[in-house]
């Protein structure tokens, strides 16, 4: 799930927060909601407001997830168990759980309005999770000691609490989009099923009185229900052309039939779906992110409000008092930083901000600036007479020309043709050591030439990735070769490691070429967004095994390839006999636990031999095939493919869009005070910074630097501290900054149809 990081004065305790006056607080607390996009209408008493910075501290929030995480994974070790533990001690750890949910939820009534706090659906659904839950449980436990095993039912809720508590608001309006979206789904859908039911029915009166058989000797479209099954599975393309084969052996034309329902199902029917759901998420999700962006501009308004002063004609936030509530809102802010804030948002020095400079600090807190330290390299300062010699000089600019980056860039192609040759061959495998000889001499050039805490520093993941994965490789091959020496050797994970690490080994070619660093950085940036949908698969994954479990628990069973057992070749189930299920030998396809359900969904999403899968978890009743297939539809056509189109318009965004003027703002700032970091070489990218572009800037006596010390800095290559900051990007320039907007009831009872407050131009609205 994304992490919003630690909120305005949420990581202080209540006692450092008593020094500031209550306005100040105030004004923070609106601040820290606009910058984390938090839509809860909270108390504004001194005692509600100081619970309310407690109630965001990071370590709560972080205590929150854990407990949810925990009760999920309470699933591991209920029966059916991957491992078992006794009842006694996974019903006290539920009950922890549901004490810390209710707690959280006390502590959210405490801070919220009352009114508010009980019209809001998410809070009623929390108490009756809580209330089912524990109902299920006593009942479980007292038909426990009458040895009554009894179902867990409630296991089903638990992923409410993941959904419905206020941090899980990304995962919320997935949900919502997935609503809003349906109506629309649901007609192309019936389009899609009267197609199916008609070429089924086609297909019943084309092969059904011709006595054709299936290749296990079965009759051939001969029953509706099945043909309908069938064709759905060639829809997915998982049966094909197995489905077809009997009718194409007894007259090629047949094959017409198929080509015709593909074609109409699979392309047209198909690529409507993704088409309607792209369409319709994102037109949701603008006028969801319009809100909040609505929301985000007034609570700004309200913390310019209550700190502003006259200043003239205007009104104005104070030099001190600006600086006070930034140390509140961002307090692990360096000072150099808090002074950028300050230089961007009151370009003339005027002592004062004004309203339309203040309204945008919630965005320039959501843009993560690096401060970077210019300091000269310590052999220079231990050795300066060797360090700036002229040999020292010529091999610095060696290894910071071009050239010595393609250098091995060739050299990493020739090691991955030798990583592909056997290396049994003595000169394969003293090749081995020629090339950790020369990553390790890069590495240790690159120390020599640049600054080691720069090169080293926490944003410079490649440079880390480089060193980490050479020392791990260098230290793997030595273990391998002095084990080799030795008779009684046959480790072959050690073996494994060291094969993966030298392949890992070519993943830095990725950061060689520019086209591939700016999609790999553009892909990092989006992660965030992407674990949204992680959490939406997590809940409906969780949900689809807990009842699969119930379902078909015990129905198939795993043996050894050399068991003996009854009915082993048929997965411990006689109906499996001479089945596609029990002929792949897919008898671990099981749902006995909570594990391998996952595994079993797993394969169910990417599609291919669902179908036999199916077969297996069918083998009580036909029925229970409406389970797979309403996974299907759920996961494969809804899920995925508003996936899809979340992940599209996200790199949309993130590859396609200029700068927005807050980053410019920034940037042109950086640059006025002659303290930017110059990235020459993303002159053509107006996006995303090399990841390594700061070791090529920060060696403290290159030509691009004319100072020896101070500070610098640079947006990161991770912008945005917030998924809503990344998508509020496409939408925030339509709402008019002087326009104070609507108000905080209006915002909260707009839905998400009509997001636009009729106050907007015509234009704006659409």
């Amino acid at each position: 799930l994304p992490k919003a990081g630690k909120a305005a004065g949420g990581e202080q305790p209540e006692a450092a927060l008593l020094p500031f006056p209550q306005d100040l607080l105030l004004a923070a607390a609106f601040v820290s909601d606009a910058q984390y996009n938090r839509n809860i209408p909270f108390k504004t008493s001194p005692e509600a407001v100081r619970l309310y910075y407690l109630y965001n501290h990071w370590i709560m929030r972080t205590a929150t997830y854990f407990f949810i995480f925990l009760n999920l994974s309470l699933a591991v070790f209920e029966e059916p168990a991957v491992y078992p533990l006794p009842f006694l001690v996974t019903s006290l750890v539920e009950v922890l759980c549901l004490l810390v949910f209710f707690g959280r939820l006390v502590h959210f009534a405490k801070v919220t309005l009352r009114n508010v706090f009980w019209k809001d659906t998410k809070n009623i659904c929390i108490m009756v999770a809580i209330l089912l839950s524990l109902t299920d449980l006593t009942i479980c436990g007292v038909l426990r000691i009458y040895n009554v095993r009894s179902i867990r039912w409630s296991r089903i809720v638990r992923p409410i609490f993941l959904i419905n508590f206020a941090e899980s608001r990304q995962i919320r309006r997935a949900f919502r989009s997935i609503r809003n979206t349906l109506p629309e789904i649901t007609y192309v859908f019936l389009l899609f099923m009267f197609s199916l039911l008609m070429f089924s029915l086609m297909a019943l009166k084309l092969f059904g009185e011709r006595n054709l058989q299936t290749a296990e000797g079965m009759p051939y479209f001969k029953n509706y229900l099945e043909i309908v099954f069938d064709l759905y599975v060639l829809v997915t393309a998982a049966n094909s052309p197995d489905v077809m084969m009997p009718a194409f052996d007894f007259s090629s034309w047949y094959a017409l039939f198929f080509i015709a329902f593909v074609i109409v199902n699979t392309y047209i029917f198909m690529s409507l779906f993704l088409a309607v759901v792209y369409n319709n998420y994102k037109k949701h999700l603008k006028n969801e992110i319009r809100k909040l962006a609505y929301m985000k501009h007034r609570k700004m308004i309200e913390a310019f409000n209550l700190l502003k002063e006259e200043e003239g004609a205007q009104f104005v936030v104070r030099e001190a008092r600006w600086k006070q509530l930034v140390k509140l809102v961002a307090p692990d802010t360096s000072n150099s930083h808090r002074e950028l804030l300050l230089r961007i948002s009151d370009d003339e020095q005027k002592g004062f901000i004004d309203k339309k400079s203040f309204v945008q600090l919630a965005d320039l807190l959501n843009i993560q600036v690096i401060t970077l330290k210019i300091r000269s390299h310590p052999l220079g300062q231990w050795m300066p007479r060797v360090y700036k010699s002229a040999a020292s000089r010529f091999l610095r600019s060696m290894v910071r020309h071009r050239g010595f980056v393609w250098t091995y860039d060739i050299i990493i192609l020739i090691n991955a043709i030798f990583i592909a040759l056997d290396e049994e061959t003595p000169y394969i495998s003293y090749a081995e050591w020629v090339f950790l000889a020369l990553y390790i001499a890069e590495i240790l050039l690159k120390v020599y030439t640049y600054e080691p805490r720069a090169f080293f520093g926490k944003n410079q993941f490649w440079n880390w990735f480089d060193t980490l994965i050479i020392f791990a490789a260098l230290t793997a091959t030595i273990l391998n070769t002095t084990l080799k020496s030795t008779t009684k050797y046959n480790s072959q994970q050690i073996l494994d490691i060291v094969f993966i690490l030298r392949v890992l080994r070519l993943i830095r070619i990725v950061d060689s070429v520019q086209r591939f660093r700016v999609i790999m950085n553009t892909l990092i940036n989006i992660v965030p967004t992407m674990l949204t949908f992680g959490g939406l698969t997590l809940v409906v994954y969780c949900i689809f095994a807990i009842i699969g479990m119930e379902l078909f628990y015990g129905k198939i069973q795993f043996f050894p390839a050399n068991s003996n057992a009854p009915h082993a070749l048929e997965c411990g189930n006689p109906a499996l006999k001479d089945s596609l299920f029990a002929r792949g030998k897919y008898c671990k396809n099981n749902f006995n636990n909570f594990a391998s359900s996952f595994i079993v969904l797993m394969e169910l999403t990417v599609v291919n031999q669902w179908h036999d899968i199916l077969c297996g978890g069918s083998v009580t009743v036909q029925a229970a095939k409406l389970y797979f297939i309403a996974f299907h539809i759920v996961m494969v056509i809804i899920i995925v493919n508003i996936f899809v189109s979340f992940i599209l318009e996200a790199f949309f965004v993130e590859y396609s869009l200029e700068k927005s003027e807050v980053e410019t703002a920034i940037e042109q700032k950086i640059q006025e005070l002659g303290m930017g970091v110059q990235e020459d070489e993303l002159q053509d990218e107006q996006l995303l910074d090399n990841m390594e572009s700061a070791e090529h800037d920060l060696e403290g006596e290159g030509e691009t630097k004319p100072q020896s010390k101070g500070l610098v800095f640079k947006i990161a290559s991770k912008r945005y501290r917030t998924v809503d900051a990344l998508l509020q990007r496409m939408f925030e320039a339509e709402i008019p900054l002087e326009d104070e907007g609507p108000s905080f009831e209006e915002i909260l009872n707009l839905s998400p149809a009509t997001a636009v407050p009729s106050n907007l131009t015509s234009e704006s609205a659409a």
